[in-house]
């Protein structure tokens, strides 16, 4: 299956242990579901105590496997055909019980018996106070777990339920969905180093006003958040937008032009794809000023006299060793003309062009529109979310990658 359609249809099983962390469950099952999975709700009975049947079973609209000798549905054992139908399962949070019972394979509520079914990959995701996270055995246990082939995320520092802060805290549901996401997809950017950029670009006329874009930094950022999923180590420089960073992605922070060239040039040399999705500005003010220009101190109409800026991925371009590169183009004219031009003047790999004026696509849109041109061919991609654009961006660059 392409990891572009990973999520859709999908089916995992969420299973909740009794820590005060349970509440979480429900926020994770909410991202499950959002991001298309088919998601079945099991519950330890101390689970229950924190979040009721009733809030599981009217968020996941199933009933909710709580009971070890509840008959299946099938009419045989309830814990096989859960297994046996799902894709995935993910312990969110897991005890220092339940981490035990697994690692020594003890099976003794429906849970840790359903876990020892799967053939899919199981996410256990550890949540207690620090004392517990850091009692010998259970690290054993977890390291008992991974060495068997269960993936384990780490817990986090923060405020823990006690009030006091420390090791041991649940990650997030979006690390969580990230995590088990990345389970089910193939790996075949593992080993490999991407570099993106995205979003727009500032550039001063003086300290209150500047060129810029409407460039939302979506697209730059789903490609990023696919790679990572898909195994590669990513950089993601991004200009001022406001969007979260995706996890997994170290991102570095840049407002101009200038920043951003220089922030791609350290992460060039050591990169193996560098795909520029960043609407940088072509010119900038020549001069700035020092001060905030005040309308009517000078009775005219101020004028800014303009200079190019530098041309990023055609001065990266000049210096690649083996780098794949892949270049955006967004015109209102000309579109494949365009990108075509481009992907020849600057020797890129590949170019993909963005259909600004047709509906759904370009600038603060969830969903793209696009034209992939190579110097082998031109392919036209039907309307589809930007994370599944990202993914079919990636499927395309794999050739190129291993013909570097």
């Amino acid at each position: 299956m392409s990891p572009s359609s990973a999520e859709s249809g999908r089916r995992v099983l969420l299973a909740v242990t009794g820590g005060i962390a349970a509440f979480k469950g429900v926020l994770l099952l909410r991202e499950l579901q959002r991001a298309g999975y088919d998601v079945t709700v099991l519950a330890t009975q101390s689970a229950l105590h924190f979040v009721g049947e009733a809030t599981w079973h009217a968020l996941s609209r199933k009933p909710v496997g709580k009971d070890l000798w509840e008959p299946g549905l099938g009419g045989g054992e309830l814990h096989v055909e859960l297994a046996r139908d799902a894709d995935a399962m993910v312990i969110y949070p897991a005890t220092t019980r339940v981490v035990g019972s697994l690692a020594a394979g003890i099976t003794d509520d429906l849970v840790t018996l359903t876990a020892s079914c799967m053939r899919g990959p199981v996410l256990v995701c550890p949540a207690m106070h620090t004392a517990m996270a850091e009692w010998a055995p259970h690290a054993e246990a977890k390291r008992a777990l991974r060495a068997g082939g269960t993936a384990v995320l780490e817990p986090v520092s923060g405020v823990l339920a006690s009030g006091e802060v420390g090791f041991g805290r649940l990650p997030e549901p979006a690390a969580a969905l990230h995590a088990l996401t990345q389970l089910l997809t193939p790996q075949d950017l593992a080993g490999r180093s991407v570099l993106v950029s995205a979003g727009p670009t500032r550039e001063h006329a003086d300290p209150v006003r500047f060129l810029s874009n409407p460039s939302t930094g979506r697209m730059g950022f789903a490609v990023a958040a696919a790679a990572s999923l898909r195994g590669a180590s990513v950089t993601l420089v991004a200009g001022p937008v406001s969007l979260a960073t995706p996890p997994g992605v170290t991102r570095v922070d840049v407002v101009s032009a200038a920043e951003m060239h220089e922030a791609l040039s350290a992460g060039f040399p050591s990169t193996d794809l560098l795909v520029m999705t960043a609407a940088v500005a072509d010119f900038r003010p020549a001069s700035p000023a020092e001060h905030k220009t005040r309308k009517g101190e000078s009775g005219e109409t101020p004028s800014i006299s303009l200079e190019r800026t530098t041309d990023i991925l055609s001065t990266l371009a000049a210096q690649a060793t083996g780098q794949v590169l892949v270049g955006f183009a967004m015109e209102t004219r000309d579109l494949a003309g365009s990108a075509r031009r481009k992907l020849e003047s600057k020797g890129l790999h590949m170019v993909v062009a963005n259909h600004l004026r047709t509906e759904g696509a370009g600038f603060g849109t969830d969903t793209n529109v696009v034209t992939l041109v190579t110097a082998e061919s031109t392919e036209d991609l039907p309307l589809m979310s930007k994370g599944h654009l990202a993914h079919r961006i990636l499927d395309r660059t794999l050739p190129l990658l291993s013909e570097a």
